[in-house]
């Protein structure tokens, strides 16, 4: 009786136990997550699922879950269709959208994962997506440390952000940080850039490129770049590069420097040490030690020992120093009308106008007529600057005309001091127009301060010069020096102009005066108001010295001999003077000449020198590499 007692109530027990499986296997499993979790063993804990399998074999325990299963490690959150967890190895793998949460800062998805809890590595793979709210990754593969956030693909990957796509064949992401650190094949694609490089770093947070190897970077707005090593803010237009970057604007123009910075927003960009901006169309080249360059105005400032270098023909280049140089560009506009009324009403305009004298406009409007007239001798309208061009240095009354009759208001062309804003644009101006598009931009260049000019046919130094490619002029200003072989020449200002990139002929306002050494160490001298001095194959050939009047010191030579047979000093209103092979061979005047003929023995010590000589050849740049000094 007893037993038969006994066996009825296990029975019974057996059947509660059945019945409550069974109720079981049809809800969700929840479990609740145990009290304490190790640091150093971190459980794997079944939140959530529709059914669950457990299976012990050999002390292993196998646990299986289906049915919208939810786990947790720690803080983070495994959502996934199915999940097989093996406890003794504390590891999983889930199936079938996984979706892995860390606390809502990252998320992580795929199809397939394996996880081990213990070191918190994950292994996903089949449409691998994760993304920070900045940025998204997508790959096929991918090793995820959860512990530390940072994650590995090796077989091709995407980056996303905004506008902004990355890719590459192997990567790692850094999810502290927002990181990417791309390698090999990489490629950035954006609506304003284009980067090809082997490797890179790229900021998801804050849209920042940073390039540690050869890179190429292809841009709407500051054109192609080459660096190694840099930094480019997307967001911003914000760019540093180092390592000799080069850079090749949209113009065609190259910019290589040790280091450089650009922001797009103002176009404005600085480079420092042995920087090199290179200009294939207005052939050019400019070296200095810090520049600033100006996109939106197409201008730049260089400081620090600037050198600018213009290309001529057959490797006769000239070589530029000055303490600062400038270059920017301006637009062609009228500026005065056949009736020497101003075309348009612009402040700027009227500024220029009121700038000139009547005799000054008669002037600007005689040189224009060269243009459409090739049968006007511009020699003489040269000689017309002599005699009717008079910029005022001091403020003029726009309100009353200037009587350039009188005296008082015959002030010298240009001052003897660094030019005035309105003076530099009045010189860019007053210039022949030689470019066959007559409304393209045109280039000027401004040096301030101890400038210095080499070229292997003429040296020049001054204090400060301009130039412009509308008429190819070299103006220099404040004690300006030409040296030319053995010959000098100096003036208040002198004008150098140039054809086809080579010295043509040259232009001496006022107090000019032309000095030739012999071989004897005699000073051949030409002095007067302005001289007009043309060159042949890089030489002097024939110079018009005009003058009230024009004087000259010259030691002739004897036909039978060659010997010197004394010195002439004459004055006249006009002296011509011819040279052969870079020696003062002839001197001829014209009207008015006076003059008194010195044997070699008996003269005087007080007529050897004209007014104002001085011998400035130890001012002479020897070599183009003394102005890198």
């Amino acid at each position: 009786m007893k037993a038969s007692f006994y066996y009825r109530i296990f029975s019974l027990l057996l059947l509660l136990i059945g019945c409550n499986l069974f109720a079981a296997a049809q809800q969700k499993i929840v479990q609740p997550p145990p009290a304490h979790d190790s640091d150093s063993v971190r459980i794997i804990q079944i939140v959530q699922g529709n059914s669950l399998r457990s299976k012990t074999t050999d002390s292993t325990t196998i646990e299986t879950i289906a049915g919208n299963v939810i786990l947790k490690e720690g803080g983070v959150t495994f959502i996934c269709d199915s999940a097989i967890i093996n406890r003794l190895t504390n590891s999983m793998e889930a199936f079938g959208n996984v979706h892995i949460n860390q606390g809502d800062s990252i998320n992580t998805y795929s199809q397939h994962l394996l996880y081990t809890a213990n070191d918190r590595i994950a292994h996903l793979d089949k449409y691998v997506k994760i993304t920070d709210k900045k940025g998204t990754l997508l790959t096929q593969k991918l090793d995820y440390d959860l512990k530390t956030n940072i994650g590995n693909y090796y077989n091709g990957g995407t980056v996303i952000n905004g506008k902004t796509t990355l890719t590459s064949t192997e990567g790692t992401y850094y999810g502290d940080t927002k990181d990417v650190y791309f390698k090999k094949n990489v490629h950035l694609v954006d609506p304003k850039y284009n980067i090809v490089t082997d490797s890179l770093l790229y900021n998801t947070d804050a849209d920042v490129v940073t390039f540690i190897t050869g890179t190429y970077i292809k841009s709407q707005t500051s054109g192609n770049v080459y660096t190694t090593q840099g930094t480019y803010d997307l967001k911003n237009g914000k760019a540093f590069f180092g390592n000799r970057s080069v850079i090749q604007d949209t113009t065609g123009a190259t910019y290589t420097a040790d280091n450089m910075a650009f922001e797009e927003k103002t176009g404005i960009a600085e480079l420092e040490g042995n920087a090199v901006i290179k200009d294939t169309i207005n052939h050019f080249t400019l070296v200095a030690n810090q520049i600033f360059s100006n996109k939106k105005t197409n201008s730049f400032l260089a400081t620090k020992k600037p050198v600018l270098i213009f290309v001529g023909q057959k490797h006769d280049s000239t070589f530029i120093a000055a303490d600062t140089l400038y270059s920017g560009i301006v637009k062609p506009e009228p500026l005065i009308g056949e009736d020497n009324t101003p075309k348009g009403d612009s402040a700027r305009q009227k500024r220029r106008l009121d700038f000139f004298s009547d005799t000054t406009l008669s002037y600007v409007n005689t040189k224009r007529k060269i243009v459409k007239d090739s049968s006007v001798d511009e020699d003489s309208v040269v000689q017309k600057i002599n005699r009717d061009s008079l910029v005022a240095t001091t403020p003029i009354d726009s309100s009353k005309k200037l009587d350039s009759s009188k005296k008082n208001n015959r002030h010298r062309i240009f001052p003897q001091r660094a030019f005035t804003a309105i003076q530099v644009d009045t010189l860019k101006r007053t210039t022949i127009v030689t470019s066959a598009d007559k409304n393209a931009p045109i280039r000027f260049f401004q040096a301030f301060h101890h400038v210095r000019i080499f070229n292997d046919s003429v040296q020049c130094v001054s204090d400060s010069l301009y130039y412009s490619a509308e008429d190819s002029i070299f103006r220099l200003f404040e004690q300006p020096v030409i040296f030319s072989h053995n010959s000098q020449i100096t003036g208040d200002t002198i004008f150098l102009y140039t054809k086809n990139r080579t010295i043509d002929r040259m232009y001496v306002f006022y107090n000019g005066l032309i000095i030739n050494k012999t071989p004897e160490g005699f000073a051949n001298q030409i002095g007067g108001r302005t001289i007009n001095g043309y060159f042949k194959d890089g030489a002097f050939n024939y110079m018009r010295v005009r003058g009230t009047p024009a004087q000259s010191i010259f030691y002739p030579r004897s036909d039978s001999d060659s010997s010197y047979s004394g010195m002439n000093r004459c004055k006249g209103d006009v002296i011509d003077i011819y040279f052969i092979d870079n020696k003062l061979n002839k001197v001829k005047f014209i009207n008015d000449v006076d003059g008194t003929m010195y044997p070699m023995f008996q003269i005087p010590e007080d007529q050897k020198f004209l007014k104002g000589y001085k011998w400035l050849d130890a001012r002479r740049p020897r070599t183009k590499f003394e102005l890198y000094e």
